[in-house]
């Protein structure tokens, strides 16, 4: 359980922000709680795993934690090639491997050549080209952002964590930065700010990746770039037809039509009314009723009893 992707657990995906996933929580708790499904083993385990998922990038440390932690085993296969205090990690510095496992170790870590071996000769060193210059690792973070804020534009404070050396010794430094952004940036676009990386030991400092993220809002979501909303139509309606109402991302209001025998899925596309101008994507989802009075099991008893 503790292996899962948090992310496909709680049906989100990384680009979503963290109101997203807050939201994409409550729903999927409330789903499968073990007073809604007394007796049921299935849902008592997917209760689990959402709780679970949920410690692991509910908020916005555990998030980043987490996802630094995948990134760095990604670079590393698991392990740390950097102890506490050591730059290498261990009292003999170049381990059991000698100087070539120290190499890989750095290059895999900063993206450089490694450590200097044994010169070649004069004449094979006259033929070979200039190496290229070492370079730390790029870092990437995150930045959420409303709608209104990403409309707007503007400078946006955040903060990361950036591995630095100071006489020798690695440590890891937080910063607060802010990044200037034009107003209608994209949801999922990258702002590189060169230099701002992680250090490399004994070469330049690597990029920072930001990563724009848009909050679409409660009942809405990203698909290639264009806004998604839910709206919630009672049964009655999608199969006798009728109007319902809705709130556009820029907070105008209205009725929405809804054809005889429509069924969940269906979409209406409204022009510029979705973020920057763009479409919105209307799409019609099954009502949820948390409880129902007396007269309505009645009427749902006899529409039973007919077929329906």
């Amino acid at each position: 359980m503790g292996d899962a992707d948090p992310y496909r657990v709680l049906g989100v995906n990384k680009d979503s922000s963290d109101s997203e996933i807050q939201r994409a929580y409550r729903k999927k708790s409330r789903q499968y709680h073990p007073d809604r499904n007394q007796g049921d083993k299935a849902a008592e385990v997917k209760f689990k795993e959402v709780q679970s998922a949920y410690e692991s990038i509910g908020t916005e440390q555990a998030r980043r934690e987490y996802d630094q932690k995948k990134q760095m085993e990604n670079m590393f296969g698991g392990g740390n090639p950097f102890g506490r205090g050591n730059p290498f990690g261990q009292s003999n510095p170049f381990g059991q491997g000698g100087m070539g496992g120290l190499d890989d170790m750095i290059s895999q870590m900063f993206g450089g050549g490694g450590m200097p071996r044994q010169a070649p000769p004069f004449q094979q060193r006259q033929r070979q080209s200039s190496p290229e210059p070492e370079k730390g690792k790029d870092l990437q973070v995150s930045l959420d952002l409303t709608l209104e804020q990403a409309t707007e534009g503007g400078k946006f404070p955040f903060s990361v964590r950036r591995i630095r050396f100071e006489n020798g010794t690695q440590e890891t430094k937080k910063v607060t930065m802010k990044l200037n952004l034009e107003p209608g940036i994209e949801h999922g676009s990258n702002k590189k700010l060169k230099g701002q990386g992680h250090a490399h030991p004994r070469g330049t400092n690597g990029d920072l990746i930001v990563k724009i993220r848009i909050d679409p809002g409660s009942g809405r979501r990203w698909e290639d770039g264009k806004l998604v909303q839910d709206v919630p139509v009672p049964y009655s309606t999608l199969m006798l037809g009728g109007k319902v109402q809705i709130t556009t991302p820029n907070g105008k209001s209205g009725n929405l039509s809804v054809a005889k025998n429509s069924l969940p899925g269906e979409r209406r596309r409204m022009g510029k009314a979705g973020y920057n101008d763009g479409d919105l994507e209307l799409e019609f989802v099954l009502q949820e009723i948390e409880s129902l009075t007396k007269k309505q099991l009645d009427l749902i008893q006899k529409l039973k009893e007919t077929g329906l």
